[in-house]
């Protein structure tokens, strides 16, 4: 049956179809292939591992490129791009595997195994000498694992005994019954961790998941783990700041101290808390997110409980999760203790305004009443300046009809300035009182304006 396209013709195929697309968003293929990009190994029994995790930052991180081409040259191998992510290659004896991540990067070397001593030789020893040691960055993870083909029956305690060097062994069944692993989560003399894994009915994939899953619980806990000391190192930072808090608010509420000074240490704690909060949020959410990978890695696990041993959840739950606990907690008592610093301050804030206002209100009263006072001396100035002005006037008017007499006029220079006197001291009060209203009219009509 052929199949009709919506304009009767047949399907393109698929070159065509994808010409026939609009231009690829510029990050479509990396974005695609960053999901394919770090596929576990497909390893056969008996395999030996070896893992390292190191903390490095961005000025190391060209160093980290330039070590490991150094190694690829000295074998004649092609070498990882300098901005390469990851890089996978088979080396004369092992198989490394190379990724970096945002805080860490990790290095994963494949071997085949040996049967007699499981972590005797390990693969990281195959490499040529010094190359590891001068790895840029930190340790802080190093493991071994040992993949063994299952023995048909349950382990025996004292053999893994001898294999973990008589430390406490957690293990379970794994991948649904398919095999078994063991651990002891400690480091030993030659600065690994160990790992010890049976296969029962594993597939090469299937053993390969298991071992990067073991590796990644490690290296996931350990990088939440980094947060622990950064608590501990806060709580009585915390602590202190939760004892002045208390005290600064007794003295708002007893008013024993001036609220200037109050506000003042206020602002120094929420500095102080600020200041924690800066250097460790980032750090504590990266526990919490490093917490669920751990979580769920153990998850994928599927493990199941071996009789005399305790799983790795288990461990998990009563060794790890507690210390992420008390980085959650510490966290969460810093933004406690930010809110609670900045509700006082505001609360502390506010009566400060309060007395502000009531003082820039007496103030304003205080200027009424000089203004009221300034107005009632000026109005007196105004009626004592009645007098003097009609002297003055009286005085011009006295002029005049002296010059009109002696020019011939039938005036009595004296009966004039009389009459004059109440007529111009008249006029000179309608006059300043006309002028006064008028000024208080436009000062009434600026003040309507303003509101």
């Amino acid at each position: 049956m052929t199949l009709v396209t919506l304009s009767g013709m047949t399907p393109a195929s698929t070159a065509t179809a994808v010409a026939l697309l609009p231009a690829d968003h510029p990050q479509r293929q990396m974005l695609s292939d960053e999901v394919h990009a770090r596929p576990p190994e497909a390893l056969k029994w008996p395999m030996r591992a070896s893992h390292i995790a190191l903390v490095l930052d961005a000025e190391q991180r060209p160093r980290e490129i330039a070590h490991l081409v150094a190694l690829c040259s000295m074998l004649e191998i092609p070498a990882p791009a300098d901005d390469a992510t990851h890089f996978t290659t088979d080396l004369d004896c092992l198989r490394l595997k190379w990724e970096r991540h945002g805080e860490f990067s990790t290095y994963t070397f494949f071997a085949p195994g040996l049967e007699s001593s499981p972590f005797a030789e390990p693969a990281v020893a195959l490499l040529p000498v010094g190359w590891v040691a001068g790895i840029p960055g930190d340790t802080l993870v190093a493991a071994h694992a040992t993949l063994l083909a299952a023995s048909g029956r349950d382990p025996d305690s004292t053999e893994l005994s001898t294999v973990f060097e008589r430390n406490t062994v957690t293990g379970a069944s794994i991948g649904g019954g398919t095999g078994l692993a063991f651990t002891d989560f400690k480091i030993h003399a030659d600065g690994f961790s160990r790992f010890l894994v049976l296969s029962q009915n594993f597939t090469p994939r299937q053993a390969g998941r298991m071992i990067q899953r073991l590796f990644e619980i490690e290296t996931y806990r350990m990088m939440a783990m980094l947060a622990l000391p950064l608590a501990r190192e806060q709580s009585p930072m915390i602590a202190a700041v939760e004892r002045s808090l208390a005290a600064l608010t007794d003295d708002i509420a007893g008013q024993s101290v001036a609220d200037e000074k109050l506000l003042q240490q206020l602002t120094n704690l929420a500095a102080d808390v600020e200041r924690c909060l800066v250097r460790s949020q980032f750090r504590f959410g990266a526990c919490s997110a490093y917490h669920v990978l751990v979580m769920r890695r153990i998850a994928d696990l599927r493990e199941q409980r071996l009789t005399g041993y305790q799983t790795i959840e288990e461990f998990m739950v009563r060794r790890f999760s507690p210390a992420v606990a008390t980085c959650a907690s510490t966290s969460q008592r810093l933004h406690d203790l930010s809110e609670r610093v900045a509700q006082t301050s505001a609360l502390l804030s506010t009566r400060v305004d309060i007395v502000r206002e009531q003082q820039n209100h007496r103030l304003l009263d205080s200027m009424n009443r000089r203004a009221r006072l300034q107005l009632r001396l000026q109005q007196t100035v105004e009626i004592i300046s009645v007098v003097p002005i009609t002297y003055y006037v009286v005085g011009l008017v006295g002029y005049v009809s002296k010059g009109l007499h002696a020019a011939g006029a039938a005036l009595d220079p004296e009966i004039v300035e009389g009459i004059a006197i109440p007529i111009v001291a008249l006029v000179v009060i309608a006059v300043v009182r006309r002028a006064h209203h008028s000024i208080a009219g436009d000062s009434d009509s600026r003040e309507s304006l303003d509101l």
